[in-house]
């Protein structure tokens, strides 16, 4: 976890329009919208309100009717219903500069025109050899940017890429905004949160566009902010079927970065919603929360799990949601979280899991070659930004919401 990120955890404050993030009654949350940012309330406050959240339904049709409320007021709040039409069609203007053969997967350096000038940038991994179509997952990073533990290009971002290619997946490893190669936005942008989804469903539409990828069979997995955007691609984008958000399901913490809470969409009048149950509405497709004892998951096991697990079981559903909880081990998306990730992954992709074991059955990822950043750029002389980005935020962006006085 880095430095700047444990700043924001431990400096979280809510700023809102109205009194703080939580109400007394479910149906009437606070007028207007607000930011629910970081640690806005406490372990107790938020097992209250999910206690409360889970009073408001009893069936599926009820519970239905407030997915279709949230996703609403998430979509209006993360400001996505503002984004005209035709930017969410035009050409995807793939730039695909090199092609890494390795031990039974290929990397391939990519970048998708998310907006005009705007380009999506990462690493798309294949198996070496397949057939037909294959699933295809999508792989957010966190908020890490120490040189040597940086965004997609950490060993262990490259060690599951690798291994769920391996497996039989198209894997497509992005920047956020500010990070990597992605510097049109500067991270601290007022308006991440609706860059990085716009980001998330672009390239979701990438890979359905990709004659290899069975569109029934896409999953997203990523840690720490990766796994705040895997919670909110799927909460606007219904062709996700299998999640997995690695250490960031919480009642109470709602994120410590801009980009994970600086937009309302936790809370307007019309809604009030938390991460865990942001996760809840991905009933009953198949989900696992992967937790540990040294960060907002700690509860995980005693307070989030329990009330997702009880929307599934609406759905009688229980057989698709699952807790991988590591209570000695901290925050990241390390090789005993893999271990728990690989197998689901398989078993609700279709992924053949026994091309990554050894002779003596167990999970091995030593097959994989983290290769060096200049080997996975796509612009090789491009810098690279290793925190906000080097262009400043400007208004004439094709995002920009003058409506938001932003």
């Amino acid at each position: 976890m880095n430095a700047r990120y444990l700043t924001l955890v431990v400096l979280t404050l809510i700023v809102s329009l109205g009194p703080g993030c939580t109400s007394k009654k479910e149906k009437e949350p606070s007028s207007g919208s607000q930011l629910c940012v970081g640690a806005c309330q406490t372990p107790e406050q938020g097992k209250a309100q999910l206690q409360r959240f889970a009073s408001s339904y009893h069936n599926v049709k009820e519970w239905e009717a407030r997915v279709a409320r949230i996703r609403k007021g998430f979509i209006h709040g993360a400001g996505l219903d503002s984004i005209p039409e035709r930017y969410w069609e035009r050409p995807f203007n793939a730039v695909i500069n090199h092609k890494h053969v390795m031990d039974g997967y290929t990397v391939e350096n990519i970048a998708i025109e998310g907006l005009p000038g705007h380009y999506i940038t990462g690493n798309l991994y294949k198996p070496t050899k397949f057939q037909g179509q294959i699933p295809a997952i999508l792989c957010p990073h966190g908020h890490w940017y120490s040189p040597g533990e940086y965004g997609r290009f950490r060993p262990d971002m490259q060690k599951r890429c690798a291994a769920f290619a391996r497996m039989g997946a198209v894997v497509f490893a992005y920047d956020m905004i500010g990070y990597g190669e992605c510097t049109t936005y500067r991270h601290d942008d007022p308006e991440a949160l609706k860059i990085q989804t716009f980001n998330s469903k672009r390239i979701t539409d990438y890979l359905c566009s990709l004659d290899c990828v069975d569109t029934s069979r896409i999953g997203v997995t990523g840690a720490s902010g990766g796994g705040t955007q895997t919670i909110y691609l799927t909460v606007v984008d219904p062709r996700i079927k299998v999640s997995v958000p690695v250490v960031m399901v919480s009642a109470y913490f709602y994120g410590g970065c801009i980009c994970e809470s600086g937009m309302p969409v936790a809370r307007s009048a019309t809604h009030e919603t938390n991460l865990a149950d942001m996760a809840a509405l991905f009933a009953p497709k198949p989900l696992l929360i992967v937790s540990d004892g040294k960060d907002w998951t700690r509860f995980v096991p005693k307070t989030e799990y329990p009330y997702i697990r009880n929307v599934y079981t609406l759905y009688h559903a229980e057989e698709n949601v699952g807790n991988a909880h590591f209570p000695k081990e901290g925050h990241d998306y390390g090789y005993s979280k893999r271990k728990a990730v690989y197998p689901f992954m398989a078993r609700h992709l279709g992924l053949d899991l026994n091309r990554i074991l050894n002779d003596s059955g167990k999970i091995d990822e030593s097959f994989v070659t983290p290769l060096a950043i200049q080997e996975l750029k796509v612009f090789p002389d491009k810098p690279v930004a290793f925190l906000c980005g080097n262009v400043q935020y400007s208004p004439s962006s094709p995002l920009y919401d003058k409506k938001r006085g932003k």
